[in-house]
Parts: structure tokens; C-alpha cells; sequence
């Protein structure tokens, strides 16, 4: 590989990405290329990788690949990463603009002049089964009995462009999380794998959460992740439409319209510009 490889790394709530700027890199990197450099202690340490910017449906957008090269459809934190990255580097001049997904087209807004907090329109969550997916009968997968790990849980399930397990508890952890996601995310009845939320509820204006994320594990922070939950907890009468999902790397505002959509709120910072060295992956 080619000395002149520059990523750059940023981060959201905690939630670090590695952009590869398609404009200044001559190629994406193969998915043991990107688990290899998102390995924490061996390469540079991430939670994913964001490519772009690229033409998705004609229109300016990314990829988004989780810490294991597994490429997923969106990403809360990633696109408000991204958001800031395209303002940085002069490709958007802001403040409101749309980045293209694998999942559609997200709006996002710039709130200050520095680019650090951006409100992103995540769009209308699905909780219908074929949509998620859930194996079974069609039907909304809403307070419903699952069994993971031999234990029964009650569980909200949903798609935001990817799929979401919610399940309520009187305390969440780290490692209550670590310990049953592993089991949730490659359960038999979700086809394509699924990230997973506990949640507690503090009073109806606010959440905390713990989250576990297909194909990157603990994370410390998802946009997603925030928002899957907060609708979920709106769905089930529990929250108000405007709260606060506070997660190990920071608080995430969501707001819920009367119809479902969803916008989020949050900071993101820039860390670092970073050369790879021409032999890493030899």
C-alpha cells in the first residue's frame, strides 16, 4: 500500500470512525483490511469505517463498514461524522444538506458555526417483522417473549435501516450488555444478525442505555442505537416525543414526531489526520 494513504479519524459520543476519503485515496480497502485496521492495540482502533465521499442513486453519500468489514446501512453517529467531515474538507458548505445511504437519503443540519452538533432526520422506524427481519408470522415485533441464552426476555424489535432489539431492565451495564449480545446479535430468528439495546428508563424524559452492535461488538455510543430505543420506549408508553438517551460516551436528544420519524441530535469531533504506513498490511 502506497505511503500517501491518509485517513482520518473522528469521533461521535466516543463512537470513533476512520474516514477513507474516496476523492484523495485511489481504492477502498478489502473487509480484512478494515477489520484488521479498526483492531484496537493492533491497528489504529475504530468502531467503523466511513468511504466517501462516492455517488449513491446519483447523489453525494458514503459507506458505512463496521469494525469487523461487514458493511452496514446506516450509522447515526457516522453520518453526523461524516456531516462534519464533508464541512471540514470544503466538499458542503452547509449549514443543511443531505448525505446519501445505503438506506436513503439523510437530512442533517450544522447548529453552530463550528460544525460540532448536528440534528440528523433518521427517518420512520419499521417494527413490522418482514421489514426488520424477524423470522415468524408477519406481525409488529412489540413487547414480545424471546429466548436468548436459555433466559426469556421481553423484547421491542425494529428497522431504521437496520435492525434493533430493545429490552428493558431495571439496571443496564456494560457488562450485562456484553454478556447477552453476542447471543442476541447471531440469534437463529434474526436473519441478518441484530444490534441490541437495554434499556432503563429514569422518568419519561429520559433513558440510559448500554448498546451492543453487530459486527463491532460494545460500543459506547450509537446514533441508531439512541434512537431505536427512544422510539421504542414512545411505542410502549413509557417517554414523552422529546427525551434524552444517555449512553457511556454521552447524551443523545431525540425527538419523535406524531407519525413515527425520527430526528437526533448530538456533538462529533475531529481527532486526528493519520498516514498508514506502507507495509501495514504486509
Amino acid at each position: 500500500m502506497a505511503s500517501s494513504f491518509i485517513l482520518s479519524k473522528y469521533q461521535g459520543l466516543g463512537n470513533d470512525y476512520l474516514i477513507i476519503d474516496a476523492e484523495k485515496n485511489q481504492s477502498l480497502l478489502a473487509g480484512k483490511k478494515i477489520a484488521l485496521l479498526c483492531q484496537r492495540g493492533v491497528g489504529l482502533g475504530a468502531d467503523g469505517v466511513l468511504y466517501g465521499p462516492v455517488l449513491i442513486n446519483g447523489r453525494r453519500g458514503v459507506r458505512i463498514f463496521n469494525a469487523d468489514g461487514t458493511e452496514s446501512a446506516i450509522s447515526g453517529n457516522g453520518v453526523r461524522i461524516f456531516a462534519k467531515y464533508l464541512i471540514d474538507q470544503g466538499y458542503e458548505k452547509g449549514p443543511e444538506f443531505s448525505i446519501e445511504t445505503l438506506s436513503g437519503s439523510i437530512p442533517v443540519k450544522a447548529l453552530n458555526q463550528r460544525s460540532t452538533e448536528f440534528c440528523v432526520q433518521m427517518g420512520k422506524p419499521s417494527f413490522l417483522s418482514t421489514d426488520i427481519p424477524v423470522d415468524g408470522e408477519a406481525r409488529e415485533v412489540i413487547n414480545e417473549t424471546f429466548t436468548f441464552n436459555g433466559q426469556p426476555y421481553q423484547a421491542t424489535c425494529l428497522t431504521l435501516g437496520n435492525p434493533h432489539c430493545i429490552i428493558f431492565m431495571d439496571k443496564v451495564s456494560k457488562e450485562a450488555v456484553t454478556a447477552l449480545g453476542p447471543y442476541v446479535e447471531n440469534a437463529p430468528i434474526f436473519p441478518n444478525r441484530m444490534n441490541l439495546q437495554i434499556c432503563r428508563r429514569i422518568d419519561r424524559e429520559n433513558l440510559d442505555i448500554q448498546i451492543w452492535e453487530r459486527g463491532s461488538g460494545y460500543t459506547r455510543a450509537s446514533g441508531t442505537g439512541a434512537a431505536a430505543a427512544a422510539v421504542a420506549a414512545w411505542r410502549l408508553g413509557y417517554v414523552e416525543n422529546r427525551l434524552n438517551v444517555n449512553q457511556p460516551g454521552g447524551m443523545i436528544q431525540i425527538d419523535i414526531q406524531e407519525d413515527g420519524s425520527l430526528s437526533m441530535t448530538g456533538t462529533v469531533g475531529y481527532i486526528a489526520d493519520i498516514r498508514v504506513a506502507e507495509g501495514f498490511f504486509s
